[in-house]
This record gives C-alpha cells, structure tokens and sequence, in this order.
C-alpha cells in the first residue's frame, strides 16, 4: 500500500469541498472494498477523505417511504423495523451480501461504489481496460465463469457485484448526492454505467460528489418480496446470480411486479422486459418461464459463463414461484 495522506470531513458539504481541492482525493467510509484495492495497488489515492459518521440517520415517513443515509452501516440497515417490514427483500439481500463482521463496517453509499470482482481486474499483470483503459480485456478469451451475459461490450465483461443494488434497483431506489454545484438526485437504476467503449467510468457519479442518502418510493406491495442468491458455496461468497423480486397478486393474476437481476451485467440489471410481461397475466410456472425467456433472449454467453443464462431464467421462476405461493398461502 502507498503512503497517503488523511483528512476527517465534519460534514457533507465540508467533505465536497475537500475533495474539490484535491484531484488524487477519495471518499472513505467503511473501506471493506477501497482498502482491499490500495493493499493491492489498484487504487492509489494520494489522500483519503474520512466521512464515517455522516449521513447516518434512516427516516421511515408516514407514505411508507424510506430515506436511508450514505452513512448507515449494512447491519443497521437490515435490523431496522421499518425496513424488515416494508422492504424484505432488501433486509435479506443485504444479509446475503457479507459476514457480520463486514456489515458491520460496510456503509450504504459505499456498497453502491463497489468495484467489479473481475480476477483480471485484480491482477496486474492481466489487460484490464477498467484498471487501464486501453489496455484490452483478457477475461474474454480467459476463464470468464464469473463474467456478464447481458449489456457487456468488447471492452469489458465485468460484473457489479453487489446484493444490496440489486434489491434497490427493484425498489425504484433513488441516490441523493451533493457536489460543489450542489445536490441532485440520480435513479438507482441509471446509478451504475454499462461499459460500452468507457468501462473505467462506472458510476454517473462526478468526482468530487458525495452519496448522502439512498430514497425509497412507498411501494405496499414490497411486503411480499425477497432476494435469492445462486452462489458456488453456501458461505459468503458473490452471486453467479441473483433475483430480487417483489410481487401484487390478486385473486391468482399479477397485477404489478417488480424484478432486478445481479451478476449478469455491469450493473444490477432491472428486468423491464419480464416485468412487462407478467403484468396482467396469471402468477404460473409458464408465465414465470415466459417472462424469463423475454428478459434473457439478448443475452449472450462466452467459453465458460453461457451456462448462466439458463441458470438466470431458472432462477427467476423459482423466484416468483416462491413469492406467489406465499401470496397466496
């Protein structure tokens, strides 16, 4: 790890102008993924900009709404009552993303800026066009197992791994930031960039802007939701994938679903298509499959990884099946 030098923000708009002061700068917060990348030289940043301890409030409105802070360790987030009764889905993604001991350090805003577990990512040796763009991309002619089947490009086959990401971009989550122009809001889903010929760019995130909270919508129906996740082994590892799945059923018909994938893509991956095709139609295994088949028809599978679509669609309707049968249990 390379010297660096540190500084404590004492609040968001302090840490937004040190930053701005500071081009080699990055945020810290609960440092689970940043300080694994600087003991391996990926990231190198000359200061690091202490914001543990901001934005560390959960607001659980009277509409059913959410606001959770940056802040907010993993391990509040999912012990918190209002959101292990209005968002399950989202308590047992975030169980299923780590130990104990990691949720009790990791943050939401620093689960959200999580960078790709590529093996060729992490190795120097290897043509990485995220580390170095440019350089190639030897995942794709090498052991790609791990890698994208949906919204790859030639540049790039990485995957998000987050379990947290996937569960919001279900939930229409929306992420509050604060930069030296002030505050925006950016959707969940438009958060976290597909790589295209730029996949070093993987946030629509500024540098010098800081995450302060992460808004969820009142959603009454994210009651009847959860998260599974398909992994090599049953302790903490990352997804060769997962589904988050929230469901409306009435009188056996769907009346409104929601569903996002994680670990297929560059980004946790809303499923728009299957959505689209379950609304109004009757909560069975062929419409479970049907919808499944509509969301994976683009996708595309290399040497070692093709397994993943079938096991993708698999996934899904096992998913839905579990919730409907509860929905209606």
């Amino acid at each position: 790890m390379r010297a660096f030098e540190y500084a404590r923000a004492s609040t968001a708009s302090d840490a937004v102008r040190l930053i701005a002061g500071d081009p080699q700068a990055k945020f810290l917060a609960g440092g689970t993924n940043l300080v694994d990348l600087m003991r391996e030289r990926i990231e190198a940043p000359a200061t690091l900009i202490d914001v543990t301890g901001l934005s560390r409030e959960i607001e659980a409105r009277d509409d059913g709404a959410l606001v959770v802070g940056a802040g907010v360790k993993n391990t509040e987030l999912a012990a918190h009552s209002a959101v292990r009764e209005r968002f399950p889905v989202l308590v047992r993604a975030v169980v299923a993303g780590a130990s104990g001991q990691i949720r009790n350090m990791a943050t939401v805003g620093g689960n959200l800026m999580q960078r790709t577990r590529c093996y060729y990512f992490y190795d120097d040796a290897a043509r990485c066009n995220k580390r170095m763009p440019g350089s190639g991309c030897d995942a794709i002619d090498g052991f790609n197992r791990i890698h994208a089947i949906l919204g790859a490009s030639p540049t790039c086959i990485a995957t998000h791994p987050s379990d947290m990401c996937v569960a919001l971009a279900a939930l229409d989550a929306s992420v509050h930031v604060e930069g030296p122009k002030g505050g925006r809001t950016i959707k969940l889903v438009d958060f976290h960039c597909l790589p295209a010929d730029r996949p070093n760019l993987e946030t629509d995130l500024a540098r010098e802007e800081l995450i302060t909270a992460v808004a969820l919508p009142p959603l009454p129906f994210a009651t009847c939701s959860t998260y599974r996740k398909v992994r090599d082994r049953a302790s903490y590892a990352f997804a060769l994938v997962s589904v988050a799945a929230a469901l409306d059923l009435t009188g056996g018909q769907i009346r409104d679903v929601r569903l996002a994938l994680g670990e297929v893509a560059h980004k946790p991956w809303r499923a728009l298509e299957a959505e689209k095709a379950l609304r109004g139609t009757p909560a069975t295994k062929e419409s479970f499959r049907n919808a499944a088949e509509a969301e994976l028809r683009h996708a595309s599978g290399l040497k070692h990884n093709a397994f993943k679509i079938e096991l993708a669609k698999r996934v899904i309707v096992h998913t839905l099946r579990e919730l409907s049968q509860g929905a209606q249990g």
